[in-house]
């Protein structure tokens, strides 16, 4: 039997963004094995034909050492398992994971780009990041790799930075695509009350001051009419992470609360009126993909992978990166106009439907598997 490896950084991303494509694998005949670090919710991975491996690593680790070691533990794990194809997500184990799966002899590699994250954010380009594109291409510098992007930008970054070769693939898919039964079109809920969705991790790089900026901005018109309702995570780990003081200092459960995580986002997006994300870059973000098939209006930023959800005036509205009073004066023409927003909330479901169907999503990582494993 053909062996997957997919490797990521902790078990709350695996299961939101790619549990249902180990399924898919193992229903296929693979046998898969998952590894990440076990925040406790490791159980609902190994289920159904996979194997979790609870395999932890600092996602920003600087220390020398440290980092030596957790390479070493990649080129283990590779050992133990002996994968035939091995899928690496996030920047940490494409970079580690490339070099351990070369330096192994692992037939297959694929390497997911899902965003290039905090440390490129803005067009940050120094040393650290120069040190990651020139061991991640010498990872790919191999036959049978195959690199997974959600956006053309993130790939014309590694294609500018030679990461990119003639021996790779190259494969765009959209994002890790949405369930479009479990997130079916809902009608906007009835009331008064506007209420404005922030669903993400808390983090300054998903434009967490720009939004409380744009809130105070209209707080004194609209504090009575609107609610914003935050639901996400602190993540303390993130060097990028918000300090709960600041969320707790800025909500006061009526014109602002702050859900933290849950898991029913569905439900969440159900009970809102408009999603926002002010993002200042993603790969493809999984909130605003849900929020169009749900059907809802989108403000947020002409970032890479932001911009991609939105088609401007169509499903929602695009704004600067980094500016708090185009954010205002975007979701302040949603707050009133409920025409425009039910027009656009149907505009963002058939965009879902055309670009962003998690069958798509899995039918194109199943092909690339088998492709390397021929």
């Amino acid at each position: 039997m053909r062996r997957l490896l997919i490797i990521t950084n902790v078990d709350w991303f695996l299961i939101s963004h790619r549990l249902i494509i180990a399924k898919a694998a193992a229903a296929a005949g693979w046998e898969v094995f998952v590894a990440c670090e076990d925040t406790g919710r490791g159980r609902e991975i190994g289920v159904e034909g996979i194997e979790f491996i609870p395999f932890s690593f600092s996602r920003s680790g600087t220390n020398v050492i440290e980092e030596i070691n957790v390479f070493r533990r990649f080129r283990r794990l590779y050992r133990n398992v002996k994968p035939d194809v091995v899928h690496h997500i996030t920047i940490k184990p494409v970079v580690y994971g490339g070099l351990a799966a070369k330096m192994e002899a692992i037939p297959g590699v694929i390497n997911a780009i899902s965003g290039l994250g905090y440390m490129f954010a803005q067009g940050r380009i120094g040393v650290v990041q120069r040190a990651i594109l020139y061991l991640m291409k010498r990872g790919a510098d191999r036959k049978a790799v195959e690199f997974i992007f959600q956006n053309n930008e993130d790939s014309d970054v590694l294609r500018e930075f030679g990461v990119l070769n003639a021996k790779n693939g190259v494969n765009l898919i959209k994002g890790s695509g949405v369930d479009l039964s479990s997130f079916s079109f809902s009608p906007l809920p009835e009331g008064d009350r506007v209420k404005i969705l922030f669903p993400c991790r808390m983090l300054w790089d998903k434009g967490v001051r720009e939004l409380r900026e744009a809130s105070e901005l209209l707080r004194v018109k609209y504090k009575e009419r609107v609610q914003f309702v935050l639901v996400g995570m602190a993540d303390s780990s993130n060097k990028s992470g918000v300090p709960e003081e600041y969320l707790r200092d800025w909500e006061d459960s009526e014109y602002v609360t702050w859900k933290g995580q849950q898991s029913a986002m569905a439900d969440f997006y159900k009970e809102s009126h408009i999603v926002v994300l002010p993002s200042y870059r993603e790969g493809l973000p999984k909130a605003l993909i849900e929020a169009c098939a749900i059907g809802r209006p989108i403000v947020t930023t002409n970032a890479i992978g932001c911009k991609d959800c939105v088609d401007e005036g169509v499903n929602g509205f695009k704004v600067p990166v980094g500016d708090s009073e185009s954010l205002a004066v975007a979701i302040e023409r949603l707050i009133i106009d409920r025409e425009m927003m039910v027009r656009m909330g149907k505009q963002g479901r058939m965009k879902a439907e055309q670009e962003f169907d998690v069958k798509d999503v899995v039918s194109r990582h199943l092909d690339i598997y088998n492709s390397l494993s021929q």
